[in-house]
């Protein structure tokens, strides 16, 4: 990223960009796209429709939609109208949705036609929505999106947006089973950029001339904060409705992708297409890779094919994404320990790691990972004790655990919330284990990720029978179908007799991934 002192917000992003670089093209989606000054006069229509609808600062106005041009209308037409977006991940099922919704107050809801029968579903439990805009043909007694924003002004609103405002509230899984509203802030997708620029360097050199794949949803911070890289750097990106692997080597052959950014199960199912062989990757400069553990063998083969430089990133969407980086000269097949390691601070972040009470621990000695960034979040969306027990005098307890080698390499070695990265998807056990104790036949579970060659981690129940029932693993997976997103789903199931606990009763999971690890 290239910081510009002009561009506090995202607000300011692309009217400066279409001052600076007006005909250069910003977004391109399969056969449209869209210039800077395109980009922003849109944006200045769709945020005047917002304001017709009778949309205040702060207001949350929400998208379940795969990635398109219109995507990134709407977020920066939200921007300009200081309302808060609410991306949806569209894999969530209807229960899950409706909950968001109604948790954020959202006022208005847009929505793209893969979607259409999973909202109307759920219409009559949202209170709080005044408005569904249609992003295609309008179904049902819905506003289509082309005919509501057409006939306003393209003049930019006279609103006023500080680098302090919430401008995006994205979800995350909570450890008790109910998805938390993390509030980020203008200032989390500049931050690290200003203190790069402080420093005299550039994020990974970015220029104009770059064309960067956008294959990462918007409704994830990793694929929205890379697409805010790019943009306030001038490239132009170049958007896939959802990740498809022979799509994304299309892309980069076609396009002459310079600069991409993958979760490691990308990279693996990517690898794996036999159209991989054939690919020119000659115009990639470098991967940008992060979301869950990678595999050294992956990576080298991934290092080997792509034949460029590798980052590795580290952070959550807490700490505004990225917070740690793994530069390119630690990508050697000679320092092997070096590939282990998540990396250095960004300039600006600091990184401790503490034991249980708050003492910072020396190298080697693992403990928990905590983050003061520049880019931390607000805090979560009106769940005042999660915010107190996460965000601590500007530190993010991250719940993982990790430790400091002797030079300041950080190692992520466990994670002390259980989360489960299931395909650069985070899913906490005990939301999966809710579910299960809905299933009339089961007394006990419990929930743990085990290792998977091409997903980073697989997602195992293990179950124990009430008296006199019976149950098979499908069974208990299918029941299970109609309640979660198909990545959070067991993808096996185990019976026991009982399960190992301490002698306060607290399953022991550490014994169980020891056990099934194997």
């Amino acid at each position: 990223m290239i910081y510009d002192n002009d561009i506090l917000t995202l607000a300011d992003l692309p009217s400066v960009q279409a001052k600076k670089l007006p005909n250069n093209r910003a977004l391109t989606f399969k056969d449209q796209s869209l210039t800077y000054l395109q980009l922003d006069l849109q944006s200045n229509r769709v945020a005047n429709a917002l304001l017709s609808e009778g949309i205040k600062a702060q207001s949350r106005v929400a998208l379940l939609a795969k990635d398109s041009l219109k995507s990134y209308e709407i977020l920066f037409a939200c921007t300009k109208t200081n309302a808060v977006l609410v991306p949806i991940n569209w894999r969530l099922v209807a229960a899950e949705v409706s909950y968001i919704l109604r948790n954020a107050e959202v006022e208005i809801l847009f929505v793209g036609p893969e979607f259409y029968s999973l909202v109307k579903s759920i219409e009559e439990e949202l209170n709080n929505v005044k408005t569904v805009i249609a992003l295609e043909k309008a179904e049902h007694s819905w506003v289509d999106y082309s005919t509501w924003y057409q006939q306003y002004s393209d003049v930019k609103p006279d609103i006023t947006t500080k680098p302090n405002d919430v401008t995006v509230q994205m979800y995350t899984s909570g450890t008790t089973g109910r998805p938390k509203g993390v509030q980020l802030a203008h200032y989390s997708f500049f931050a690290i950029a200003k203190e790069f620029a402080n420093l005299g360097e550039k994020w990974i050199n970015w220029s104009p001339k770059d064309k960067i794949l956008l294959n990462l949803p918007v409704f994830h911070i990793g694929g929205l904060w890379w697409a805010v890289c790019g943009l306030v750097s001038g490239v132009e990106g170049f958007i896939l409705e959802s990740f498809n692997p022979f799509e994304v080597l299309k892309a980069i052959e076609n396009y002459r992708i310079t600069k991409m950014c993958m979760v490691p199960a990308m990279i693996q199912i990517t690898l794996a297409q036999p159209e991989c062989e054939q690919t020119d990757f000659s115009s990639l400069e470098y991967t940008v890779y992060g979301g869950s553990p990678i595999a050294e063998s992956l990576l080298k083969k991934a290092i080997g094919v792509f034949d460029c430089d590798f980052i590795q990133i580290y952070g959550m969407t807490e700490t505004g994404n990225c917070a740690v980086f793994l530069p390119p000269g630690a990508h050697t097949y000679t320092d092997t320990k070096r590939l282990k390691s998540a990396g250095k601070p960004l300039p600006g972040v600091s990184v401790a790691v503490l034991d249980s009470e708050g003492k910072n621990l020396p190298p080697f000695e693992i403990g928990e990972v905590c983050i003061k960034s520049p880019a931390n979040m607000i805090g979560y969306w009106k769940l005042p004790e999660a915010t107190a027990k996460t965000l601590v005098d500007g530190w993010v307890y991250t719940g993982d655990a990790g430790y400091f080698d002797e030079e300041g390499y950080i190692y992520i070695c466990d994670r002390i919330k259980d989360m489960i990265c299931y395909g650069g998807e985070n899913v906490y056990p005990a939301e999966v284990e809710n579910v299960l104790y809905q299933h009339p036949a089961i007394a006990e579970a419990a929930v743990i990720g085990i290792p998977h060659q091409f997903l980073g981690e697989s997602i195992k129940a293990i179950v124990v029978l009430k008296p006199q029932q019976k149950a098979t693993p499908l069974d208990i997976i299918n029941f299970c179908r109609d309640k979660l997103a198909n990545f959070k789903l067991p993808t096996t199931v185990d019976f026991v007799e009982s399960l190992p606990r301490t002698p306060s009763g607290k399953v022991q999971k550490g014994k169980l991934r020891e056990k099934y690890s194997q």
